[in-house]
């Protein structure tokens, strides 16, 4: 997909009497590299082959945020995540473009309904920065906002299903919209009575903490105290690396406005793969208030081969976790079965290796049957 300049279609609410002008966090967003041109000119391309450039924009999208702009030059932590590779233009047998099957749960337009108690409301497919592993990245950066008449369609569902107890904002990035038109969703979805719980998945605070406004709190945490729906924020963070003053500042404003705050996090080889990485990541978060969530195992996301590790050594890595780090620390390690079979804990009865074949089985937690995992034994493919 070729890169479009969306800075404007996400970032300005817009009014009936002319366009407003542009708040802070929106002219930080702008100023963010969102071409290979512009990583290039900045000199971050990677050591990546210029004549790959057209092929890399044309099927997946490219932006590093100003945030990290300083940092990935001496952080191979966060230029991993974000700098593209020749290997993301090979697409492996087991590869998928859905990998976690959000089609075949989607009736309709913006919303994935998997499990009974909760959907997924996919607002926009927009970021402030595009992961190089991302599950979705087929279609962030270039499919459209959601637009009035799909979201009505989408609140009249849940209204008409009392078993969604909680709708999760995702996407996408939910908090790069602009209030006004975050809050279109917000406002009906408080209004919904078997509502409870309204649960934010968001990049936002480690690569544009600038969008973390007052105001913006504020709004998150009426949703208590006006609405009396519990507002929750989930914050992807991979890398010790991504906090800093700016991102603490804004995990700070969430936590003093009363939203509680969960994290989750893949894990990713060369990122965070090793015992001290992932210590170090843990423990940041519990440090800042948040508690560890899920730890992902990659999903197989075209193109992203070179960031997944064996499962046994994933497994490995996460068990040598316990009795060196807090159980606070500990986050549930995750892994989305292919095809929109649902989610299991990785260190569980439901995730079993056959030791005649060398394969792995999952159960899923929706049909209750066992499949056989594609997930390679090893990481493969050029970077």
């Amino acid at each position: 997909m070729a890169e479009v300049d969306d800075s404007h279609s996400i970032a300005r609410p817009g009014a009936s009497c002319g366009i407003a002008a542009p708040r802070v966090w929106q002219q930080v967003l702008r100023r963010g590299a969102a071409s290979m041109a512009s990583l290039r000119r900045l000199g971050l391309a990677g050591g990546l082959d210029a004549s790959l450039d057209g092929a890399i924009e044309e099927n997946f999208s490219v932006r590093v945020p100003e945030q990290w702009l300083a940092k990935v030059g001496d952080s191979p932590a966060l230029a991993r995540q974000v700098i593209p590779q020749a290997g993301e233009l090979v697409f492996l047998p087991e590869e998928l473009g859905d990998p976690i099957g959000d089609g075949v749960h989607s009736p309709i337009p913006g919303l994935t309904h998997r499990y009974a108690d909760r959907v997924l409301l996919k607002l926009n497919h927009h970021c402030a920065v595009y992961c190089r592993f991302c599950f979705r990245r087929e279609k962030v950066g270039s499919e459209p906002l959601l637009t009035q008449s799909q979201l009505q369609v989408a609140l009249d569902y849940i209204r008409e299903r009392p078993k969604i107890w909680e709708v999760i904002l995702t996407g996408g990035d939910p908090l790069i919209l602009p209030d006004a038109t975050l809050m279109r969703a917000l406002e009906p979805l408080a209004a919904i009575p078997h509502v409870a719980s309204i649960r934010f998945h968001t990049r936002i605070p480690s690569v544009l903490p600038e969008r973390i406004t007052p105001e913006l709190v504020g709004r998150l945490k009426a949703l208590r105290t006006l609405h009396g729906k519990q507002p929750w924020v989930v914050v992807h963070i991979n890398s010790a690396d991504e906090f800093g003053a700016a991102t603490d500042q804004a995990l700070g404003r969430l936590l003093d406005g009363g939203i509680p705050l969960l994290s989750q996090s893949v894990l990713l080889a060369g990122v965070n793969d090793t015992q001290e990485s992932l210590q170090k990541l843990l423990r940041g978060f519990v440090n800042r208030g948040i508690k560890p969530y899920y730890l992902h195992l990659p999903d197989l996301a075209r193109g992203t081969h070179g960031f997944r590790i064996p499962l046994s050594k994933a497994i490995g890595l996460y068990e040598s976790l316990r009795g060196q780090i807090s159980g606070t620390c500990l986050p549930t390690l995750i892994l989305d079965i292919p095809r929109g079979l649902g989610k299991i804990d990785a260190t569980s009865h439901n995730l079993k290796r056959c030791e005649a074949s060398d394969a792995w089985h999952a159960k899923s937690p929706l049909t209750g049957q066992w499949v056989q995992l594609d997930y390679p034994p090893t990481s493969s493919g050029p970077e």
